[in-house]
């Protein structure tokens, strides 16, 4: 994975989490233990009801997740001119925010934007994520020294010689023919 429960934990709060993870009809997690589910801690003194919710909240996060790595690769595989091999190992950091990015998009996607799209971060992030994924599609947008594409401009001049285009035949010529 390009980022894992934990570096979105990072990023984004618990609280967040648990909003947009919890299933439907399910009352929204304790912050508490959405943190032990996350982290992977001992969840012993919770109910096991909720830690039943708490499982189908990471099982939704992870899947986001997922969608984002392979949103990710889709980008990846279509690179011009040369592919990129996916998935990316090691992973540059500015993948894992851009997953990190897509997979909150992702867990928010059914929510209202009360300030209206230009004033949502969340979206704002995905498409700034979505067009940076394009620009390395296109070669246009470097990961950074490990690309395997070498940048524009890259290599030495080279210089053949060629026939002359202006030889004295071909400039009597023109004269003769233009009259200078």
């Amino acid at each position: 994975m390009y980022c894992e429960p934990l570096q979105l934990l990072d990023a984004l709060s618990t609280r967040e989490l648990a909003q947009v993870a919890t299933p439907d009809r399910a009352p929204v997690i304790a912050d508490d233990l959405m943190d032990a589910t996350l982290r992977g801690t001992d969840r012993s003194a919770f109910d096991p009801a909720d830690v039943a919710i708490a499982d189908q909240a990471l099982a939704r996060i992870q899947q986001a997740l997922e969608d984002a790595d392979q949103l990710i690769d889709g980008f990846l595989r279509t690179r011009k001119p040369s592919p990129y091999t996916v998935p990316l190992d090691p992973v540059p950091g500015l993948v894992t925010v851009w997953a990190r990015s897509i997979a909150r998009y992702m867990l928010h996607k059914d929510r209202a934007t009360p300030g209206g799209e230009s004033q949502d971060p969340i979206l704002r992030d995905y498409r700034d994520a979505q067009k940076l994924l394009s620009q390395v599609a296109a070669g246009t947008f470097s990961l950074g020294g490990d690309d395997p594409q070498p940048p524009a401009g890259a290599g030495s001049a080279e210089i053949s010689k060629g026939c002359g285009v202006f030889s004295d035949a071909a400039l009597s010529d023109f004269a003769r023919d233009y009259g200078t």
